[in-house]
């Protein structure tokens, strides 16, 4: 009978710490995080929910981060969508290695990226437009932006109005999302050599460039839309102007002297526009910048048999050894450029979406030989410098859409 004389003193203590923890459990559980009790399944609902852990981090980076493989991840649109570029659509060109490529999910190191929901986007952007002004590689995006929103509006139409190189309506949502072709941002033309002007050293004429005046195509959009992306960079180079058919610079209707060179040139370009923009442009329009889409010709430039025939993105130690200007490579300008779009965007409400740093990892993710036409290559070369189509572009999508949603709510 020794037992239950050694037990029954203790019984009711151990009765009261029991009733004690459950007390101090049962309190402590309001004060849980929500997020540490679902981590398991966030990832997986984040691209359906709206509300992420962006609203409460405005100051965001998502442009420092790292790729990493998702295999359950499928692009949204297919090879299907009517606004697709035939260059660009990889799908149907049957370009190799497209399921990796695809999924790959970029992952901020501070917050989440959610990927876009084509629904809740269209209708936070009821009545309202989108439009994106510069070179081919704003149009790669626009491409990716149209066939995205289309799964929320089968009934999307092609629209080419107020100057508009394409774009599409969305009748559902009465939103307009449209690319204004201006390459160099700036007015510029071609004025064929004069007998008047004698020998020139094989000067064929002049492209004209007043770096004060916008380009016609998107002078007068400002009223029209509620976003507007902008960039140019690509067309800046000798490839595109050559020596016997050179930009000249004009300002205020008059050549600039002494004569500015491309650099010097662009740089008053990009100065000017940004002044344009914010002056010209209603304060309430979201406006962006893009920064430079880097190319990744290895082995030579595009008209030098350079290659992209690459398996996975490049390794992040292996970055300044493709970009940096100190290697002098053919695929330095992006870094160049960008410290002068920087520059000039100082002291205005122009947001810089850069897009540059993330993009610089996907050397595999361009058209490369899949060209849908057998003799684009030997014409062209590989496109190591326009993205697949489902592809990169579409993170890039998921980047603006965020920005916007939170422009829209704290502007």
């Amino acid at each position: 009978m020794a037992p239950p004389k050694l037990l029954s003193p203790l019984f009711p203590w151990l009765i009261i710490l029991t009733i004690f923890l459950l007390f101090l459990y049962s309190s402590l559980l309001p004060f849980q995080s929500p997020a540490s009790t679902s981590s398991s399944s966030s990832s997986s609902s984040s691209s359906n929910s709206p509300l992420t852990k962006i609203h409460t981090l405005p100051t965001c980076n998502f442009f420092i981060g790292q790729w990493a493989t998702d295999p359950n991840r499928i692009p949204i649109y297919d090879e299907t969508c009517p606004f697709h570029r035939n260059a660009w659509n990889c799908l149907r060109n049957q370009r190799a290695n497209m399921g990796r490529i695809n999924s790959w999910k970029w992952v901020p190191e501070t917050c989440d990226l959610p990927r876009i929901d084509p629904f809740r986007f269209l209708s936070l952007m009821k009545n309202m437009n989108i439009g994106f002004v510069g070179d081919s590689l704003n149009e790669n995006f626009l491409v990716s932006f149209l066939c995205i929103l289309r799964v929320a509006d089968m009934g999307a139409k092609k629209w080419k109005k107020k100057g508009a190189w394409r774009g599409a309506y969305f009748p559902k949502f009465n939103v307009t999302v449209a690319y204004h072709r201006a390459v160099l941002l700036a007015k510029y033309e071609w004025q064929p050599k004069q007998p008047s002007d004698g020998d020139q050293d094989g000067l064929k004429g002049i492209h004209r460039v007043d770096v004060d005046t916008p380009a016609a195509d998107w002078a007068s959009i400002g009223d029209f839309y509620d976003v507007l992306v902008f960039n140019t960079g690509h067309w800046w180079g000798f490839d595109k102007f050559p020596k016997d058919k050179p930009l000249v610079f004009y300002q205020a209707g008059q050549p600039i002297h002494p004569p500015p060179n491309m650099l010097d040139g662009l740089k008053l370009v990009l100065e000017n526009m940004a002044s344009y923009i914010q002056k010209d442009i209603p304060r309430k329009t979201l406006k962006f910048w893009r920064l430079q889409s880097p190319r990744h010709f290895y082995g030579g430039d595009w008209n030098q048999n350079g290659s992209c025939m690459f398996n996975d993105p490049l390794e992040e130690l292996q970055l300044d050894s493709w970009f940096d200007p100190r290697n002098n490579g053919v695929n330095k300008e992006a870094r160049i450029l960008n410290r002068l779009i920087n520059d000039s965007v100082q002291g205005t409400d122009i947001q810089l979406l850069d897009l540059t740093h993330l993009s610089e990892f996907r050397a595999d993710a361009h058209p490369a030989v899949w060209l849908g036409k057998k003799d684009a290559v030997a014409i062209w070369g590989q496109d190591c410098m326009h993205w697949c189509l489902p592809g990169l572009p579409d993170t890039w999508v998921d980047i603006l859409s965020e920005l916007i949603r939170i422009g829209l709510k704290t502007g």
